[in-house]
């Protein structure tokens, strides 16, 4: 029985870590300039970083340019700090559009 109860207590230990790691859904067109501005690195990456793939589908484009990457993150910051209350989807539709 105690070493069921050690088992158990073992196991109970390994997946705890797993369980308690928080998950964050974000809706991309809801986002707004200025949230992505105050957004904190790891999270302003990862959206980056889901920002180029939309927008390089929406143009056909099957290049990974990586400085080209931080250039357009630091483009859409700057188009950002000029429209703070508009989506950042807005403006990468407008770029798209531009684009066609």
């Amino acid at each position: 029985m105690k070493r069921l109860l050690i088992g158990l207590s073992f196991f109970a230990g390994a997946i705890a870590p797993s369980l308690s790691q928080a998950q964050v859904m974000i809706e991309m067109n809801e986002v707004t300039c200025d949230q992505f501005l105050k957004m904190p690195p790891d999270q302003e990456a990862k959206f980056a970083a889901w920002m180029s793939g939309y927008y390089n589908q929406k143009t056909n484009s099957t290049v990974v340019d990586l400085d080209g990457l931080v250039k357009n993150i630091e483009n859409v910051k700057t188009w950002c700090a000029s429209n703070p209350k508009d989506s950042v989807m807005a403006g990468l539709q407008r770029a798209v559009d531009k684009m066609k």
